[in-house]
């Protein structure tokens, strides 16, 4: 992928994987909590804290169903849930300075236009979250402020990807051969709209050498488990996004697919030891190093191979 500045981050160019914990709905409209989330993933080691910017007069109407109704409803209404989820620009400046106080860089997912008006100046890169990945009002707002784009590709199809690629980077969906593009700094993530996903839907080989439209620069992980992470930072991952929560017990839609924080940690300590672990090894530089194990246990081989030239039976 080619590198971008993410805050006091630099992202690809061999960089170590950027770690995004996706708070998302888990602080289920509570403001201290969404801030409590705040000091736990900065604890576990991530990079970037992650929330999403959900408004309701601007997504939804009063009469609006549900689309999967939760078991233990305190809300009437879907709308009423989205407006119960929402934080103010103020609170969100809040949770911002929280963030940069723990070392966190700070990002949150649009899903309105008047989202990214209102997280424009807050954001330093925006996450496209994969229901929007074709909402090209959406994506027209996001282009126009000019910041780094990670988009989740969970439900969209290789045509739609590539349309999202000429999107940004020609400014339409279906560009002409002739024309010239401008470089944007787009990234897309693997990712499928399972939760939890099984291991053999995940996706995790983003192997550049296969035949496709669009490459990808990381992984969305919904599979509420550390295995997957590890597993795509193992094969070259540059980003990697997981949704945590407090406890797999709490109420919240994307529980069954988060990782708790403290496997936030254990997947933190995993892609640090797996980024060291595949350091290329210098095996003459490592046997200067191991000298006194060689002539220990080595040495007696050379020791055996000289007495027996002096016997005379070599």
């Amino acid at each position: 992928m080619t590198g971008f500045d993410l805050g006091s981050r630099h992202v690809g160019d061999g960089s170590p994987c950027l770690i995004m914990a996706e708070v998302g709905q888990a602080h289920d409209g509570s403001f201290g909590m969404a801030h409590a989330y705040i000091d736990a993933v900065a604890k576990a080691g991530a990079d970037v804290v992650k929330y999403q910017c959900h408004l309701a007069e601007a997504e939804s109407t009063p009469d609006e169903e549900w689309r999967v109704r939760p078991e233990w409803c305190q809300d009437a209404s879907r709308f009423d849930y989205w407006r119960r989820m929402e934080f103010s620009a103020e609170q969100w400046w809040s949770l911002k300075a929280h963030a940069h106080a723990k070392g966190l860089e700070f990002l949150c997912s649009p899903f309105s236009v008047e989202a990214v008006e209102m997280l424009d100046p807050l954001v330093e890169a925006w996450k496209v979250p994969s229901g929007e990945v074709t909402n090209w009002e959406l994506l027209a707002a996001i282009k126009q402020t000019g910041k780094p784009v990670l988009a989740s590709t969970g439900m969209a199809t290789e045509d739609e990807l590539k349309q999202v690629f000429h999107f940004f980077h020609w400014g339409k969906r279906h560009p002409q051969p002739h024309e010239v593009s401008d470089w944007y700094p787009l990234e897309f993530l693997q990712c499928t709209s399972m939760y939890p996903c099984p291991p053999e839907k995940l996706g995790v080989d983003l192997d550049d050498s296969r035949p496709r439209s669009v490459w990808f620069s990381g992984l969305s992980d919904h599979s509420g488990t550390i295995y997957a992470g590890l597993a795509a930072v193992a094969l070259g991952c540059d980003i990697l996004e997981v949704h945590v929560c407090f406890s797999r017990d709490q109420f919240g839609f994307d529980v069954s697919s988060s990782i708790t924080i403290e496997q936030l940690a254990q997947l933190v300590e995993g892609v640090r030891f797996i980024e060291r672990a595949k350091t290329p090894v210098d095996k003459d530089a490592l046997a200067e190093e191991l000298k006194p194990m060689r002539d220990l246990f080595m040495g007696r081989h050379e020791r055996k191979a000289c007495l027996t030239v002096v016997d005379g039976t070599g």
